[in-house]
């Protein structure tokens, strides 16, 4: 019963992170809000972000609300998980640093599985615009751009969905490891 239990926390904590970061990436990349996805990412979170946006406010590119709900997402999930497994709670730094550990974990991969779709998508259907491609192109340009300015395309064909998928895959390993 604990394993089911710890399996259905952690997936719909995974869920509140995807809105969440994506959400926060979004405003990163400055991508489109008014696209239906956007939207739909804005009404999921709105409750937690507006009231926190009373207290603390925007500074520049940087939205203290919506990190400041990702914070209290992961806490409150390695509380719960700990809870269940007959933890106590961890202590000082490691507390600030597991979620910290898993924020970037699971945002990392979710730029892997933008980059992924993105590419995938642009093998498919070459040309037609949906708003699912308008908003992971806002997502993953910027970072396929920076790879492909350096790292040339291969007899034409654009490597840089392939190399980024490498480079997150690394970096998720990297913070995977203690």
């Amino acid at each position: 019963m604990q394993s089911i239990l710890s399996f259905l926390v952690s997936n719909l904590f995974s869920l509140l992170y995807f809105v969440f970061l994506l959400r926060l990436m979004m405003q990163w990349t400055r991508a489109d809000f008014r696209n239906p996805i956007g939207q739909s990412v804005l009404q999921m979170t709105n409750w937690l972000i507006q009231p926190l946006r009373r207290i603390l406010p925007s500074r520049g590119q940087l939205d203290n609300a919506s990190i400041a709900a990702l914070l209290a997402i992961a806490l409150l999930k390695i509380g719960i998980l700990h809870l269940i497994f007959g933890m106590s709670l961890p202590e000082g730094l490691h507390w600030l640093l597991l979620p910290v550990f898993d924020l970037l974990n699971s945002g990392l991969s979710l730029y892997f599985w933008a980059i992924f779709i993105y590419a995938l998508l642009s093998m498919i259907a070459p040309g037609i615009q949906s708003p699912l491609q308008s908003l992971l192109e806002s997502l993953c340009e910027p970072v396929l751009d920076r790879i492909r300015q350096a790292i040339p395309n291969l007899a034409g064909v654009d490597l840089s969905p392939l190399w980024a998928g490498l480079i997150l895959q690394v970096l998720i390993y990297l913070i995977k490891q203690p």
